[in-house]
């Protein structure tokens, strides 16, 4: 099973692949997806867009997975966040893959042991379940979180 693991956002959106089989989890590809922050917002979701459907027409993954939508006190960063969020999982759903949903929490706690994980702890795990992977960064290691913890919960 490949397992195409998403970290959305508007101004660099992660993206990770992994083919789990049984309890092995092996790296096919990472990466991530930046918007110019000056380009009107129409443009930088439909780059989103192409973007991922891009990655999903490569790689052909099963199914996607991504976190659980969570309020920013700024609702301008909320709002963003959503609109990415949502042209992101659009370009999943308009090639029919579903997309399983994670607390981040629960993410955390797949990948680390605790669900109070901060990233730092998380992107040392990953280079524990991951060795020898060269991550794109920060956001491309999020989403590389996601689709461990999303094989991990079944």
């Amino acid at each position: 099973m490949l397992i195409l693991g998403l970290d959305p956002s508007l101004s660099c959106t992660g993206w990770g692949v992994l083919r789990v089989e049984g309890s092995r989890i092996a790296h096919l590809a990472n990466g991530e997806i930046r918007t110019q922050p000056r380009a009107p917002i129409a443009l930088r979701l439909h780059y989103l867009h192409d973007g991922i459907a891009a990655v999903i027409a490569a790689y052909a993954p099963d199914r996607a997975a991504a976190e659980e939508v969570f309020v920013n006190k700024n609702p301008q960063s909320t709002l963003k966040l959503a609109q990415a969020r949502g042209c992101v999982l659009a370009a999943c759903g308009a090639r029919g893959l579903s997309v399983r949903e994670h607390a981040a929490r629960a993410v955390k706690k797949a990948v680390v042991g605790t669900g109070g994980a901060d990233k730092t702890q998380v992107q040392a795990m990953l280079a524990v379940l991951l060795p020898g992977v060269a991550v794109a960064g920060a956001d491309a290691a999020d989403a590389l979180a996601v689709a461990i913890a999303d094989a991990h919960l079944g």
